[in-house]
């Protein structure tokens, strides 16, 4: 029967051959594009918002905020089609980064562009606006953020996770058509990466000088600030500026370099030993600085250039090495097309841990043969403290110590007594405490108060929209501080009520992994990514993890986040501990819309005096923080005899500097607060320990076996004599 079907069939003719390809063709160009709308397009509405009822209609009702921004966004899309505003053709695409021309973390007001264009407020954001659709890249920390103060006209994306946002403008655009950004914004690393990704589709980056979102922002941006540049003494530093150029020089004429453009501005106010106001929480100023064997130039807004400055860097008549010119700001532009020509070889900052390098503009403006990219040498000269900035940092956290006790010992005693207080009025409470103490600067960050589900979101930052009273719950707080001395960053978890047993069992496996971390003795050759997996071990036993990473460097009386230490099993870095380093070790433990929790220490890098077999030093920490745990929040049983040890040795230097220090200010209510919290903890086991129902069910099977044995034995054994 099948034979005689087939042979039914009349046979196919050239021309239904050639249909027949043709349809082929057709259909396997429109798989390809399926294919790719499928792999790429599937994730492109992006992260489901909260805010942002789906299944309405498509219309989208905008009001209030939301009405401003979405005019802000339609200007924006208006200046990239004029042709006058890009000096190029019509841009499809326009890139908005998070940084400034200095690719800092945090911004001054007039350098808030994703603030202004989309009113996301955290540090860390990218946009992407189109003719037709805008996208908006955010990491794990700040979704729940963005998800509140973005408007619905956003589609909203994790960093790291697909579509990137080369993927997203590949999916987004056709071939042929233009990307725009800033160049002095964009790190010149994340421009050549954008750049290769999208030349597969013929997508063109264009460098647009005059900033799009400055335009639609117009007379109403603020002035950028320009406040006093301050010299930071001797006495805190430790080492004056010139040795620490003839320092850097060396280092220059080992890697046979000309000279280095310094772009990081806390790479400028370590190497001259300067500070400034312009950018919150950080203690800089607006500056580029060329560093040749032959001259020192420092561009700035020269209208702030002070006598004592001037003394300080011997601006006067200056024609040498030895001394420090001051330009205009905008002039380092000129200068270095002009200076081009005499280098042969010009070190060129890259990418590396927190800092990103040099911009897009920075290298666009350099010839291509003269750049040489390599990490900053400033960068590991000011990550190893000297003797004076360790004291100095010591000394800064028992002031943070005084500071934090004060602030806590009142909090308990406002709540016993049925004072309302909430997350704001408790962040203005510890920035005055920190305000004044003795060489205080400010904050180092804004100041985290996290209460009840808000501890459940890893960088939750308290705002008059969000404030709620403080109750019976699990309270986290991360705050820092700026001093002359130091800068200090540590976080706690409380609960002013009765913890439940999972609460105290997620906290006491967050102190662990803290405790882990800071007992640690290790060969110096280790990396700090190896290190992770001590401090996360016991949250990962309960099955959970956080998003952030263990630790960062910190500076001192500079950025609290300071590159070459980051302790990330996911970003890993062949950078190593040197004796001097400083860090943070904060392990977390966060149940969305339930409750969060964070502790946090600067730990400090010491030599142990020892030797590995292979030659290499044995280094350990040493905790710089020192403000108590949550005893209540700690089940001893689940704690190791070591680690109880270590609380105990911690407890006590608590009590010796910080209650010296609160005893000396007369502090008394603070001091008793600190010593009921730093109570002695039996480090073996008792007989209530054993029998009492909270704690045994964590014990391990052969120790609950064990131990009503040894104790039988005990009491035979005084019974006995």
């Amino acid at each position: 029967m099948k034979m005689q079907r087939m042979k039914s069939v009349p046979p196919f003719g050239q021309q239904h051959l050639l249909a027949l390809g043709s349809f082929l063709v057709i259909a396997s160009i429109l798989l390809a594009s399926c294919e790719r709308v499928s792999a790429n397009g599937g994730e492109f509405h992006g992260i489901r918002r909260a805010k942002c009822q789906q299944g309405r209609d498509r219309t989208q009702i905008y009001e209030g905020v939301d009405n401003v921004l979405m005019k802000r966004l339609q200007a924006l899309r208006t200046e990239m089609r004029t042709r006058t505003s890009t000096q190029s053709a019509e841009l499809d695409a326009y890139l908005v980064p998070s940084y400034d021309e200095h690719q800092s973390q945090y911004q001054m007001e007039s350098d808030q562009r994703i603030k202004f264009l989309t009113g996301f407020s955290g540090t860390e954001g990218a946009a992407v606006v189109l003719l037709r659709s805008a996208a908006f890249w955010v990491d794990d920390r700040y979704v729940e953020q963005a998800d509140q103060e973005l408007n619905c006209a956003w589609r909203l994306f994790r960093q790291g996770e697909r579509p990137s946002m080369a993927e997203y403008l590949l999916a987004e655009l056709t071939p042929e058509t233009l990307v725009g950004a800033d160049p002095q914004l964009i790190p010149r690393s994340q421009w050549k990466a954008l750049e290769t990704d999208l030349s597969s589709d013929y997508i063109r980056m264009v460098r647009i000088n005059r900033n799009l979102v400055d335009m639609v922002w117009g007379s109403k941006r603020p002035a950028p600030k320009s406040n006093q540049i301050r010299v930071h003494p001797v006495r805190f530093a430790g080492e004056r500026w010139e040795a620490k150029v003839a320092r850097l020089r060396a280092n220059l004429t080992a890697l046979r370099c000309d000279g280095m453009i310094v772009v990081s501005l806390t790479e400028i106010a370590y190497l001259l030993n300067l500070r400034g106001s312009d950018i919150p929480y950080v203690p800089v100023f607006k500056a580029y600085l060329l560093v040749t064997h032959r001259e020192l130039l420092l561009y700035t807004n020269t209208s702030r250039e002070t006598l004592s400055l001037k003394n300080h860097l011997k601006a006067h008549s200056c024609h040498n090495e030895h001394c420090v010119q001051v330009r205009e700001y905008g002039d380092v532009w000129r200068d270095v097309r002009t200076m081009a020509q005499q280098w042969q070889r010009l070190l060129v900052p890259s990418a590396v841990v927190f800092d990103t390098g040099a911009s897009e503009a920075i290298h666009a403006t350099l010839p291509r043969n003269v750049i040489f990219e390599r990490p900053s040498p400033i960068i590991f000269m000011r990550a190893q403290k000297n003797d004076v900035e360790r004291q100095g940092m010591r000394r800064a956290h028992v002031r943070d110590g005084v500071a934090m006790c004060e602030v806590l010992s009142r909090l308990e005693d406002r709540y016993l007594a049925g004072d309302h207080i909430t997350e704001m009025f408790l962040v203005r409470e510890i920035d005055h405490a920190r305000k004044i103490q003795s060489n205080s600067e400010g904050t180092a960050f804004p100041t985290i108060v996290a209460f009840g589900t808000h501890s459940g979101l890893p960088n939750y930052v308290p705002s008059n929209r969000t404030n709620i009273e403080v109750g019976d719950g699990m309270l986290l707080i991360d705050s820092g501080g700026q001093y002359e001395d130091g800068t200090t960053d540590v976080s706690r978890t409380l609960h002013l009520g009765d913890p439940s047993a999972e609460q105290i069992q997620a906290y006491t496996s967050v102190l662990s992994g803290m405790i882990r971390l800071s007992m640690l003795t290790f060969p110096e050759n280790l990396k700090p990514a190896e290190l992770d997996a001590i401090a996360r071990g016991p949250v990962w036993g309960s099955m959970n993890d956080y998003p952030h990473g263990t630790g960062h460097g910190i500076g001192s009386y500079s950025a609290v986040r300071e590159s070459p230490i980051s302790i990330s099993y996911t970003t890993k870095q062949r950078f190593t501990f040197k004796e001097g380093y400083f860090f943070s070790n904060e392990p977390g433990y966060y149940k969305k819309g339930a409750f969060g929790i964070r502790l946090e220490n600067v730990l400090e890098v010491v030599d142990t005096g020892k030797t590995h077999p292979s030659g290499n030093k044995f280094l350990s920490f040493q905790d710089a923080t020192l403000v108590p745990f949550e005893p209540k929040l700690i089940d001893r049983t689940l704690l190791s005899v070591p680690e109880k040890k270590w609380l105990n040795e911690y407890n006590a230097r608590i009590r010796q500097q910080v209650g010296d220090e609160l005893k000396r200010k007369h502090k008394m209510d603070a001091f008793y607060w600190m010593m009921n919290k730093t109570r002695h903890v039996p480090e073996y086991l008792t007989e209530q320990d054993v029998h009492g129902t909270a704690n045994t069910r964590h014990l391990d099977s052969n120790v609950k076996i064990a131990l009503p044995i040894i104790l039988l034995l005990a009491k035979l054994t005084l019974a006995w004599f």
